[in-house]
């Protein structure tokens, strides 16, 4: 027994480095594309298809990726993945043209997809119901590790090395994960399988593709963007077709839906799935904004940037890790509520950050955001996945997975708009030549850039206190969505979630393993 449990948090190791790596691949692209624009002879769009394609594929391929994994076996299609991505990575360090390398972009986002929510999942057939919400903790810090680990260590590699190490980078990692799961990481497979669903399919992946997009461009040329809306409301219109549909086959005799929306009859899988979705949206004012801060404001480089998030991913480990003890005391409704407070606090401090505050004071308040971070994520993950039974391990991950995947773009356009108002609003241009002012009006950075060209202090001041100004608003913001959070979790998210076993994937054969694993 002893053994057993010792293999389950090996196992863990492996798929946490496996979910470091996909994360890792995201934030290093962003440090890498100075360098990728003059390597590939890359246009702007180009650039902005280097990043969106990746993303786009990564959320239209989360259902599919949970069906595949419960029909097939997750442990083959999270093998595959792994490879994929090892391939993948390498496709991208080698190319030589920039349709090579989004397709290999492209390729990444399947397999990557494949790995998030595959080693989700498998927290539900690994662990029990009181070790979950450990194990969530485990996970979820691997996910935002690679927020600062990514520049740190993707600048440090473009300083000393050739541009495609930042991508072979994963290819070690990925064949680590592949033994791991080999070795370490049991079968599992729905005891019946679910049908391949074609139209479900091709509908969640065109809805997803078409909300994320459309959301992504309203992020890059604001609100006012018809082709965003459109976008917007074709993915959003497709969806609600995905679910007549789903609700349709759900109720046929003999019916197999991609997504079972019996699922959704559950207070603590619909609420858990929505406040980690909320978990996202607080946190994108702390991850769009502090970046550029660094960078425009403190003048930091891409390495030091991600340096000077650390305090943030500290907090968040320190909250993440126990919050199993927190919830076995308090329970889910209060736990979650409480990290949501906690990231409401921190958020409040911030929204003080003015030109004079020191690092000091920067780091107190982001690592006391990333604890509440901690504590409400790693809580409200695995509040849904108790509710998940071995039979829906892998869909019902990869719901959680793609509403988190479209909130992440959704805060950036919002907070981005918000930001951008707020800075817009307190810039002061006199004597700035009209094409230098539409430069400073578009971006911190390139306010900076014109006031050091024309060698203007007022002009770099006024640009740095309108961007701090606009830092500000937008942690406001976040803050609203944190106290929106501690409300939805006081009102709906049950105290205890209910605990829940499957007669069809439980005998008394399987007493001494841990769940799921045979």
């Amino acid at each position: 027994m002893e053994a057993i449990g010792t293999r389950r948090w090996w196992a863990l190791g492996g798929l946490t480095l496996a979910v470091m790596a996909v994360g890792l691949d995201g934030t290093v692209l962003s440090v890498a594309l100075p360098t990728l624009a003059k390597a590939l002879h890359a246009s702007e769009s180009d650039l902005q298809w280097f990043s969106s394609g990746y993303f786009l594929v990564l959320a239209a391929g989360m259902l599919p990726m949970g069906l595949l994994g419960d029909r097939y076996g997750r442990k083959k299609v999270m093998l595959a993945s792994l490879a994929l991505f090892g391939v993948g990575s390498a496709a991208c360090a080698y190319s030589t043209s920039v349709g090579e390398f989004i397709a290999a972009r492209v390729v990444l986002g399947v397999a990557g997809a494949g790995v998030i929510v595959m080693a989700l999942s498998a927290l539900t057939v690994l662990f029990s119901e009181d070790e979950r919400p450990k194990a969530v903790g485990v996970w979820a810090a691997a996910n935002f590790v690679a927020l600062p680990l990514g520049p740190i260590l993707g600048g440090w590699l473009l300083t000393h090395y050739w541009w495609g190490w930042v991508f072979l980078l994963n290819v070690p990692v990925a064949l680590v994960g592949l033994v791991a799961t080999m070795l370490l990481v049991p079968e599992s497979r729905a005891s019946r399988p679910p049908g391949l669903d074609p139209v479900g399919v091709t509908l969640s992946v065109a809805g997803l593709v078409g909300l994320t997009y459309g959301l992504i461009q309203a992020g890059e040329y604001g609100w006012g963007d018809l082709g965003a809306w459109l976008l917007i409301a074709a993915g959003l219109v497709v969806l609600v077709g995905f679910f007549s549909w789903e609700r349709r086959v759900n109720h046929r005799p003999g019916g197999q839906p991609l997504l079972d929306l019996d699922l959704f009859r559950s207070t603590s899988y619909l609420w858990g799935v929505i406040l980690a979705a909320v978990v996202i949206l607080a946190m994108i004012g702390v991850l769009f904004t502090m970046p550029q801060y660094f960078q425009g404001v403190l003048g930091a480089n891409a390495m030091g940037s991600g340096l000077r998030l650390l305090p943030l991913i500290g907090g968040l480990l320190l909250g993440a890790v126990p919050a199993s003890l927190v919830a076995r005391l308090l329970g889910a409704k209060l736990t979650v509520a409480l990290g949501f407070a906690v990231i409401g606090a921190g958020l409040v401090v911030g929204t003080t950050t003015s030109l004079a505050s020191g690092t000091g004071f920067v780091a107190a308040w982001m690592a006391i955001t990333g604890f509440g971070m901690g504590i409400a994520m790693a809580t409200t993950a695995s509040t849904a996945l108790s509710e998940l039974s071995e039979d829906r391990a892998g869909v019902g991950s990869a719901v959680l997975q793609a509403l988190n995947k479209v909130g992440g773009p959704l805060g950036t356009a919002v907070l981005g708009s918000v930001l951008s108002s707020a800075y817009l609003s307190r810039l002061h241009l006199g004597g700035v030549p009209a094409p230098a002012a539409t430069a400073v009006r578009q971006s911190v950075f390139g306010g900076v850039a014109v006031a050091r060209q024309l060698g203007s202090a007022a002009l770099l001041h006024s640009v740095r206190a309108a961007f701090v100004h606009g830092m500000d608003v937008a942690l406001t913001v976040s803050a609203g969505v944190a106290v929106c959070g501690v409300v939805l979790a006081l009102a709906f998210l049950p105290r205890v979630a209910a605990a829940h076993e499957s007669p069809e994937t439980h005998t008394d054969e399987d007493e001494e393993l841990p769940v799921g694993v045979r």
